[in-house]
């Protein structure tokens, strides 16, 4: 089952029975696409009807975000990406799956993530990293699409098809890592779930501190990110200005 938000899907889902479907999908005979939508994604697809379309192509959609919960009025259980991410290694690594983690466009973030996920999964296969291609957006009409060097982006998937893996982590930042694997993903035959988990490997490399349990589970982890960042004002003002007033005019 799902709700609608906005125009986009997202399943009403909880922790384990989201990972009851990465179990079934490691074992299906198809490709598979994860996506974690928060507020200000929502918003962004607004006007960007390929994001739009590439969001409820998806999978799986889980709910990243305290404005997602309150705009379902409870129906939806919130699963941070980090969180997913770190759940879905845990089932990599017991069933001998390998995992590729491609994103960030930092080495020594990428590097710090492998380590800390070899520290937490001793027996978890990452297969290989990659910090990313170059990825700007270009509008066209109602759509932004991804301006990339293709040849850069072509030795990246050759790379990715060499190693096999079994799951891919994308973090590009949203818009992004979603366009890059709904377009991408069928190139890299291996893959069986391909999963946008946006600032993931920030947290779990430690480059950024996580709120404090409390924080999260009260839903003013924003509140904690802006205090950290000032300049994430932009994306949080989205997440809790704009995405409310929008729900309450499309719902009118």
């Amino acid at each position: 089952m799902a709700i609608n938000i906005l125009g986009v899907r997202i399943d009403l889902v909880d922790l384990e029975e989201a990972l009851t479907k990465v179990r079934v999908f490691l074992n299906s005979n198809k490709q598979n696409v994860i996506f974690t939508p928060n507020p200000e994604m929502l918003v962004d697809s607004q006007d960007d009807k390929y994001f739009h379309d590439v969001l409820n192509s998806s999978d799986l959609n889980v709910c990243d975000g305290t404005g997602l919960y309150l705009a379902s009025f409870g129906k939806l259980k919130r699963i941070p990406g980090v969180d997913l991410m770190l759940e879905i290694c845990k089932i990599a690594e017991q069933k001998n799956k390998a995992v590729y983690v491609l994103g960030t466009g930092d080495v020594e973030v990428l590097k710090k993530t492998k380590e800390k996920l070899n520290e937490k999964f001793t027996n978890l296969k990452i297969v290989g990293t990659h910090a990313g291609p170059k990825i700007k957006m270009k509008k066209i009409n109602n759509s932004t699409i991804l301006n990339l060097d293709q040849k850069e982006n072509d030795l990246i998937i050759d790379d990715i098809i060499l190693n096999a893996p079994d799951i891919l982590f994308v973090a590009f930042g949203h818009n992004k890592q979603e366009k890059w694997i709904a377009k991408y993903i069928n190139k890299m035959p291996s893959i069986k779930i391909a999963v946008g988990v946006g600032g993931a490997f920030d947290y779990i490399s430690d480059y950024k501190k996580r709120a404090p349990k409390i924080i999260q589970k009260i839903g003013l982890e924003w509140l904690f990110r802006l205090v950290k960042e000032p300049k994430r004002i932009k994306r949080i003002f989205k997440a809790i200005i704009i995405f409310p007033i929008l729900c309450l005019v499309k719902h009118k």
